[in-house]
C-alpha cells in the first residue's frame, strides 16, 4: 500500500494525473455544451458557410413574409430523415421569417393517404393557404436542380443549382395574392426566344404567358396586361401599328427590346417611338469609359432607377453586348412623359460605316401618358361638341370619371436577357432590371422573383499573383518557420 501511495507522489504521476483531469475537464464541457447548443432553434445553429450563399434569404423574402398576413402551411411529403439536408435546413431557415409559416412533416410511407389527400408526388412541399384556399407544389427536384446535360457523354447526372428560395418565395406569393397578370408575347416578325431563365422568372412572379401573331389577329385582346415585343426582325404592318397605337390610347402597357435589326428598317415600330419620344440614333454604340475588357461595344451602361425599378438592385452592373441608341425627342402630345434610366457616359460613340458621332445614349426609356375617358390622344377634348349636354349632367359624374396611363417601355439591347450573357456573368443584375421593368408595368406589383443559387464546384486558384497573393503564400509560412527555428534556438542555448 505504501509503494502505491509512493507511486502517486512521483512528477511523472502528479503530471499524468493533471493531464487526466484536465482531458476528463474538458470533455464534459465540450458534452455540457454541445447539449446546450443543441437546444438552440436550429435557424441560428446552421451557420452558411457555402461558397454561394445557398441558405442566404434575400431582402426580397424578406420583406414579402414580414407583410405577411395570411397563414400558410407547408406540408413536406417526404421522409424526413432521408431528405437533403439542405432542404430541411433552408426550410427550417425560412419559416422561422413568418410567425404566419408552419412546416409540417408527413411520411408518406407510413401515411400513403396523405399523397391522393393533397395531390401530390412524393418528396413535394405542398404549400397552402387556407384563407384564399390556394394551393400549390413544389418538388425537391425542383429546388436541387440536376444538370442533364453531360448525361449522353458521361453517362451521369450532377447538381447544378439551388432553388429553395425562388421556389418557395413563389409559391407563398402564388398563395396568398390575387395578382394574374396576362403577358402576350409578339409572333410573326421574326422575335427572338426568351430563354429558360426568363420564362422561370415570368413564372415565379405568377405571370402567365401567351404568344400573339398579329397578323392573324389584328388587334390585341382585352385582357392583356403587357405587351412584350422581343428582338423583332421585320417591321408591324399598318394594320398592326394602328393596333398597338390604339391599345396604347387605351391606357396599354407595351414593352419593346430592340435587336440587331435598325429601326430605319422598321418604320412603323420607329414611329411609334417616335411618338412618344424616342428617336434610335443611326449605328451601334460604343462606350470606351464603361466597357468589357477593352471591347466597346460590350457596354456596362450607367443605370438611372428609381421607386420599383430599383428593386433588388444594389451592384447597379448589367453588361449588354451591339446595343443601339436612343435620342430622346419631344413627344407628339404634351401628356407624354419620356425618362431613361439605362445611359451610356459622355464617352460614348455612335458608329456606322462612315461617321463617329459622340454623345451620351439613352439605352433604355419610359414613355407615360394618363389617358381620361374624355381626352383623345391628340390631346384634345372629345366632348367639346356635347359641352351643352355634359353642364346637365350631375357633377358626381366628373368625379367618377375613369383615369388609366399608357407606358411605353423601350430597351435598345435585346442582348440584356440573352442566356449567353446572364448564365455566364450571374453577378450581374440583367435579369432583375428586366424583371423590374416588366414589374413597374402593373399597380402594386413589385418583383419576386428570384434566380437560384449555383451548386458548381469552385476552385480556389490564384489567377493573378499580386503582392498579398505571394505575402499569403510564401510570406507567412515563412515567418512561421523562422519564428519556430528562433524558439528552438534559444531553448536549445539555455
Amino acid at each position: 500500500m505504501q509503494k502505491i501511495k509512493n507511486l502517486f507522489k512521483t512528477a511523472g504521476t502528479k503530471n499524468g494525473t493533471y493531464s487526466v483531469g484536465l482531458t476528463v475537464i474538458v470533455i464534459a464541457i465540450i458534452v455540457v455544451a454541445n447539449m446546450i447548443f443543441g437546444q438552440i432553434p436550429e435557424k441560428y445553429r446552421n451557420i452558411d458557410v457555402s461558397s454561394t450563399k445557398i441558405y442566404e434569404i434575400t431582402d426580397t423574402s424578406r420583406e414579402l413574409l414580414k407583410d405577411l398576413n395570411h397563414k400558410v402551411t407547408f406540408t413536406v411529403l417526404a421522409e424526413k430523415d432521408k431528405a437533403d439536408d439542405r432542404i430541411k435546413t433552408f426550410l427550417s431557415k425560412y419559416a422561422a421569417l413568418s410567425k404566419n409559416i408552419s412546416v409540417e412533416w408527413i411520411d408518406p410511407v407510413l401515411h400513403p393517404s396523405a399523397l391522393t389527400e393533397h395531390e401530390a408526388s412524393e418528396n413535394t412541399i405542398v404549400v397552402e393557404c387556407a384563407d384564399t384556399g390556394k394551393s400549390t407544389t413544389v418538388s425537391f427536384d425542383d429546388i436541387v436542380v440536376m444538370d442533364t446535360s453531360s448525361y449522353y457523354y458521361t453517362g451521369s447526372v450532377s447538381e447544378s443549382e439551388f432553388d429553395g428560395e425562388g421556389q418557395l418565395t413563389s409559391a407563398v406569393n402564388y398563395v396568398t395574392s390575387d395578382v394574374n397578370k396576362k403577358v402576350y408575347r409578339t409572333t410573326g416578325h421574326g422575335e427572338s426566344t426568351l430563354s429558360s431563365s426568363i420564362t422561370d422568372l415570368m413564372s415565379k412572379n405568377n405571370y402567365n404567358m401567351e404568344e400573339l401573331n398579329l397578323v392573324m389577329q389584328a388587334s390585341i385582346p382585352e385582357d392583356c396586361d403587357l405587351l412584350l415585343m422581343y428582338a423583332p426582325a421585320t417591321d408591324l404592318t399598318d394594320d398592326e401599328k394602328t393596333a398597338m397605337q390604339n391599345y396604347l390610347s387605351e391606357g396599354g402597357k407595351v414593352m419593346i427590346l430592340l435587336g440587331d435589326t435598325s429601326t430605319s428598317e422598321l418604320p412603323n415600330i420607329a414611329s411609334i417611338m417616335k411618338e412618344y419620344g424616342m428617336e434610335e440614333a443611326e449605328g451601334y454604340i460604343a462606350d470606351p469609359q464603361r466597357c468589357y475588357q477593352g471591347n466597346y461595344y460590350y457596354i456596362f451602361p450607367t443605370l438611372s432607377l428609381s421607386g420599383d425599378m430599383a428593386k433588388g438592385i444594389s451592384s447597379q452592373m448589367v453588361l449588354v453586348t451591339n446595343t443601339r441608341g436612343l435620342n430622346m425627342v419631344d413627344a407628339a402630345r404634351d401628356t407624354i412623359t419620356a425618362t431613361s434610366f439605362m445611359t451610356t457616359t459622355d464617352s460614348a460613340y455612335a458608329v456606322t460605316e462612315d461617321n463617329q458621332t459622340q454623345g451620351t445614349y439613352t439605352l433604355g426609356a419610359v414613355a407615360t401618358e394618363q389617358i381620361s375617358s374624355g381626352t383623345d390622344t391628340d390631346g384634345t377634348d372629345d366632348g367639346k361638341e356635347d359641352a351643352e349636354a355634359e353642364e346637365s349632367k350631375d357633377t358626381s359624374d366628373d368625379t367618377e370619371e375613369s383615369s388609366k396611363e399608357s407606358r411605353l417601355t423601350v430597351i435598345t439591347a435585346g442582348s440584356l436577357i440573352d442566356s449567353q450573357i446572364t448564365d455566364t456573368f450571374t453577378q450581374l443584375e440583367n435579369t432583375t432590371v428586366f424583371m423590374n421593368a416588366v414589374s413597374s408595368n402593373f399597380d402594386g406589383v413589385q418583383n419576386i422573383s428570384i434566380e437560384p443559387k449555383s451548386l458548381a464546384t469552385e476552385y480556389n486558384t490564384v489567377q493573378h499573383a499580386g503582392l498579398f497573393s505571394l505575402l499569403v503564400i510564401f510570406g507567412i509560412p515563412l515567418l512561421i518557420l523562422a519564428g519556430g527555428f528562433a524558439v528552438w534556438f534559444k531553448r536549445r542555448k539555455a
